[in-house]
């Protein structure tokens, strides 16, 4: 008894239900890794197992045992564990029967148990039971319905999984009587806080108009709202409810186009390929065809849109028609925009996203800028077949328009004898497409090889194209048409009869000189036996009769012999041949052809015999025959024109490339039309969007901006408005107004104070004009310090370095205000006797992670620890400390600044100390500091190193090299330093926080000591154990901070209410889940203590 006490409660379970069965034993199997079945009770000690089974079984043979193993478990003991009152059983139960689903077992009948389950507080169970309402609500309505209040109260889950999943139920139930209650529910969702909430709702929309079309009015209303949203999370699922509900609805895509252009990049995969397919439409009726005046197109579109009137103004004499013709293409803006974002997407990892940008390009691009595609539509053929075969098809048709794009790479279509047949067919089309005058030797000499293959269905392939290369190179047709009567001797008779009718067709265009081949051909009737190959040499003798004129009655009196035995095709061919001869060698062939028609007039293919009939009364002239008799001879020997061998991709092009249709080369249900190019561009306004009043420009920045200007002039056309993903996609001045106001604006609570600095800085720049040497601005600034710290990173003066600083980050804070406020109450005295850097710089923040007016805060200091780097002992006199100084780091701004202070303690000289041969983790990085030439004894240097933790907490190791000695070393950060702070308001504060709920907050009780009950001494405590700001807060009893971490700008937001009794609670809201937990542990020992 006491080891049964010690099995888990699904195994004690098991043994109530088994005394229930009379000793029936019952087993279930469950997913293993490896993807087996495996006994949930297998991992069990041989004693225990015993426990669970009666003694009839246990003296039961081996063999017995093991096949009761694989009988599943049955499904009234699910049922028995969903009605337990225990969570552990309740979640063992769902696990399983999610397995069973997984292995595509049918669960339904366990509906009724599950969905009971569906108001269990247990979040795992929860999640779990939704997995199963998805998947089986369409089948069981009734019940389901029965469940829609639980379902409506999901929706106001604090757990973002849970609203979701309740959302994406309430879609699967299949009832038009709840449409109401779903409209009503994607509404709500669609002003959901979370981006996965609101993703949810933009997947149910096509299910709702599936369900209720009437309701396209209102689903348009939430698409246009989800439209505006700013995250990435959503951008892909709302285009495609756009696609499916109202694509022709162009106008709600004008005032995001900018914005969709420039999340392009960090959309989800899928989500890539839905956007760029409907910007490829969108694109083609708001842009005009870069396409359409070829001769006047320019290297460089972008230069005549910023150019002057004046050149427009130049010609005004001419009419307006030839002026349009003389205009040269500009191309829009917005449409290079489109082009330039999708072109990084072809380094994709997914095929389908390189597919629809290559066929974007295709679509939308100059001829000069297709061929991009071309290197990663080539790299997509060393994929599975699958994807080849997809790219091949899209490949063949791009061949045909644009053949110089991949004449490069024209090896990577050769054929593998590992390539299955239709890949194979699919390269020889693309081959035959990149054929020409200076490739087609090598190319010939690819297909001879092919040839010999033991593919039948490839060979005959082969010989078509090479047919197709004769046809189409006039200077290689009698190489070909060589080629192909040797292998008239083939022993394979498929590759003869290939031959013969790619042979047919070539004779066509040059029958006078190749009477030889005919006649040899002539002779082939005897051995092939291939009713397409004997119907083709009977065409050519009839055809031809006059070049072969003692052959052609030789060979109709052959096949008249036969003829009953022909098929059909073959049949058709002996009449025509007959009709022929009888007009050109009437002499010879008179009772042959009557005898053939007779034949022919008793035929079971009633084809066969209105042919006879016809010819009979066209030919044999008769006294009832009509005046066609006369014409006969035109109608049966007048010349025909030579067939031309084209590919049968070559119309395929008016389908999208990479749609099914192109594939099918049939339209598809659901399938747009890709639109024509308008005769005239739209008005390009449509796309603009209104700036706020507050973010334009004044006088004084403008000035400033044109001082800074010549800064960025290098890397501007690069990056400029629209390209950036930080500053606001919709409109070009927003963003240059940010970009400015960044450099002039003050976020403190005075406003003068914030026009003071504005123009204390102006004249900092009018002063470095003039001198042409830097001197340190109006900042609290040790000039020492700040000398040394810019000596030993760049070598230069202390002024340039700070021109460097404010420029440099001014223009990466996007838009931010940097502030100075007052630090005094942070700051510890022991900070003024240590030799550091002090400075109001502000730091680097990515705009896309922070408030629209959320501010950097200057450092808070605390009272710094210091951390040793080398004992002096190990280092042989030599000793190292380091601190984490809180500054921005100049040269990288997703670094931290680490303070490493050296000091010789020996009797000689230390020299060259330097560091070497880094080893860090994946994504880390360090900037070393400036070797130091020499270090004399006694003396100390001070210098700062930048390393990328990666928002991490492991160490980074690297060695520590002098002249003669290497030391292996160490630097390992507190969570609290690899952050930096943000100064936001208390209304953004709650914003963002109501953002970061659920899996991103972490919570804890605590117990304040008496000394730790005062606003200072907590305000000093947290901030010495984390780089944060505080924020300002209304009620007394709560403080609250902010920072964002220095790698990836991730806000981290800190709450802590004190209650009664010296409790408290510490919240921390931060999407980084690690950093969260390690930050709540970190406060907590700092507030203990």
């Amino acid at each position: 008894m006491q080891k049964l006490l010690q099995l888990p409660a699904s195994a004690v379970n098991l043994v109530r239900f088994q005394q229930g069965m009379a000793g029936e034993e019952a087993k279930s199997p469950v997913l293993t890794p490896d993807g087996g079945q495996q006994v949930w009770y297998n991992a069990m000690q041989a004693d225990e197992l015993r426990l669970l089974t009666s003694p009839e079984q246990v003296a039961a043979p081996e063999n017995s045992s093991s096949d009761s193993q694989t009988q599943p478990l049955r499904h009234d003991d699910l049922k028995e564990m969903l009605d337990s009152n225990k969570d552990s059983l309740k979640l063992e139960a769902m696990k399983r029967i999610v397995a069973m689903i997984a292995r595509g077992k049918n669960a339904s009948d366990l509906f009724p148990a599950v969905v009971k389950n569906v108001a269990c507080k247990n979040i795992e169970v929860k999640k779990l039971v939704y997995v199963y309402l998805v998947r089986y609500a369409e089948e069981q309505q009734d019940l389901a319905l029965l469940s829609i209040s639980t379902f409506q109260r999901g929706l106001k889950d604090p757990n973002q999984l849970i609203r979701a999943s309740a959302l994406r139920v309430l879609s699967s139930i299949r009832v038009p009587i709840i449409v109401p209650i779903m409209m009503l529910a994607i509404k709500e969702a669609a002003s959901d806080m979370s981006p996965y909430v609101r993703k949810t709702a933009a997947h149910a929309i096509p299910k709702l108009y599936s369900l209720d079309s009437d309701q396209k009015d209102q689903l348009i209303e939430v698409i246009e709202k989800l439209l505006a949203d700013k995250t990435t999370l959503v951008a892909g699922s709302v285009v495609m409810a756009f696609e499916e509900v109202c694509p022709e609805r162009i106008d709600l895509i004008h005032k995001n186009y900018r914005k969709l252009c420039n999340l392009l990049i960090d959309v989800e995969e899928w989500g890539q390929v839905v956007i760029i397919n409907m910007l490829t439409r969108y694109a083609r009726t708001q842009f005009l065809s870069p396409n359409q005046n070829e001769s006047l197109l320019e290297e460089n579109p972008e230069k005549a849109f910023y150019g002057s009137d004046e050149e427009d103004s130049k010609d005004d004499k001419p009419d307006a028609a030839s002026l349009v013709k003389r205009k040269p293409y500009v191309m829009d803006p917005d449409h290079r925009l489109l082009l330039r974002n999708t072109k990084p997407l072809l380094q994709s990892r997914n095929a389908a996203v390189v597919m629809a940008v290559a066929q974007l390009y295709f679509h939308l691009a100059p001829k000069a800028e297709v061929g991009v595609i071309a290197k990663a539509l080539v790299r997509l053929l060393r994929s599975h077949s699958e994807v080849q075969w997809v790219v091949l098809q899209n490949v063949a048709t791009m061949s045909i328009k644009r053949r110089g794009m991949f004449e490069p790479y024209l090896k990577s279509f050769y054929i593998r004898s590992t390539d299955p047949t239709q890949i194979k067919i699919l390269k020889l089309e693309v081959l035959t497409n990149l054929a020409n005058e200076t490739n087609i030797s090598t190319i010939l000499r690819e297909f001879q090889t092919y040839i010999r293959s033991m593919d039948k269905d490839f060979v005959a392939a082969t010989i078509q194209a090479i047919g197709r290369c004769a046809t189409n190179i006039g200077k290689v047709r009698d190489t070909c048409l060589n080629g192909l009567v040797q292998l008239l001797s083939n022993r394979d008779e498929l590759v003869v009869a290939e031959s013969v009718v790619v042979i047919k067709k070539l004779l066509q265009m040059q029958p006078s000189q190749h009477s030889e081949i005919i006649k040899h051909m002539a002779k082939l009737t005897d051995n092939i036996q291939v009713p397409m190959a004997r119907a083709s040499i009977l065409w050519l003798i009839g055809e031809y009769c006059e070049h072969v004129p003692k052959i052609a009655p030789d060979v109709l009196r052959k096949m008249s012999k036969s003829f009953t035995g022909e098929e059909d095709i073959v049949k058709l061919q002996v009449i025509n041949l007959a009709a022929k001869l009888y007009l050109t060698n009437s002499k010879q062939s008179k009772l042959l052809t009557q005898y053939v028609l007779n034949l022919a007039k008793y035929d079971q293919n009633y084809d066969i015999r209105d042919r006879a009939r016809f010819i009979r009364q066209l030919i044999v002239p008769t006294e009832k025959s009509g005046a066609l008799n006369k014409y006969a001879k035109k109608l049966f020997l007048a010349q025909k024109p030579a067939p031309i061998l084209e590919s049968s991709f070559k119309d395929r092009d008016h389908f999208q490339l990479g749609s099914l249709s192109h594939l099918l080369n049939a339209k598809a249900v659901g399938y747009q039309e890709l639109p024509d190019w308008p005769d005239e561009a739209p008005d390009p306004s449509v796309r603009n969007v209104e700036v706020p009043e507050w973010t334009k420009c004044t006088s004084r920045e403008k000035r400033k901006e044109k001082v800074e200007k010549p800064f960025y002039s290098d890397s501007e056309g690069e990056s400029g408005p629209t390209e950036s993903a930080d500053s606001d996609p919709e409109s070009v001045s927003e963003s240059e107004s940010e970009s400015s106001s960044s450099s002039s604006e003050s976020g403190s609570d005075s406003g003068s104070r914030g026009e003071e600095s504005g123009d204390q800085s102006e004249e900092e720049e009018e002063e470095k004009k003039k001198k042409k040497k830097g001197k340190e601005g109006p900042r609290k600034v040790c000039p020492e310090s700040a000398g040394r710290y810019h000596r030993h990173w760049r070598g230069e003066g202390a002024g340039s370095a700070t021109s460097w600083e404010l420029r440099n980050t001014s223009r990466d804070m996007g838009g931010l205000q940097p502030i100075s406020p007052c630090l005094d109450s942070f700051t510890s005295p022991a900070l003024e006797r240590r030799d550091q850097l002090i400075t109001s710089q502000p730091q680097h923040v990515p705009t896309a992670f922070l408030p629209p007016s959320a501010q950097m805060l200057s450092p808070v200091f605390s009272t710094m620890k210091t951390y040793e780097l080398l004992h002096r002992m190990a280092g042989e006199g030599l000793s190292v400390e380091y601190y984490f100084n809180r500054q921005p780091f100049p040269p990288d701004p997703h670094m931290v600044a680490v303070q490493i202070q050296f000091s010789n303690n020996t009797e000689s000289e230390v020299k060259n100390l330097r560091v070497s041969e880094p080893k860090l983790v994946s994504g880390m990085r360090i900037q070393e500091f400036q070797e130091i030439e020499s270090l004399a004894p006694g003396d100390t240097a001070s210098v700062i190193m930048g390393i990328d933790f990666c928002d991490s907490t492991q160490a980074a190791n690297f060695q520590l090299c002098t002249h003669s000695r290497q030391f292996y070393v160490s630097i390992q950060p507190p969570v609290g330093e690899l952050m930096a702070p943000v100064f936001m308001s208390e209304n953004e504060f709650k914003k963002e926080q109501s953002k970061l709920t659920g899996m991103s907050e972490i919570t804890e009780k605590l117990t304040l000591l008496d000394k730790c009950q005062s606003d200072h001494t907590i305000v000093q405590r947290v901030t010495a154990a984390a780089n944060v700001s505080r924020v300002p807060c209304g009620a007394d009893n709560e403080y609250r901070f902010a920072a964002k971490t220095v790698t990836s700008g991730s806000l981290i937001l800190i709450t802590l209410e004190q209650k009664e009794a010296a409790r408290a609670h510490l919240t921390v809201n931060s999407e980084k889940m690690v950093i969260g937990t390690m930050l709540v542990q970190d406060i907590s020992q700092a507030l203990a203590q």
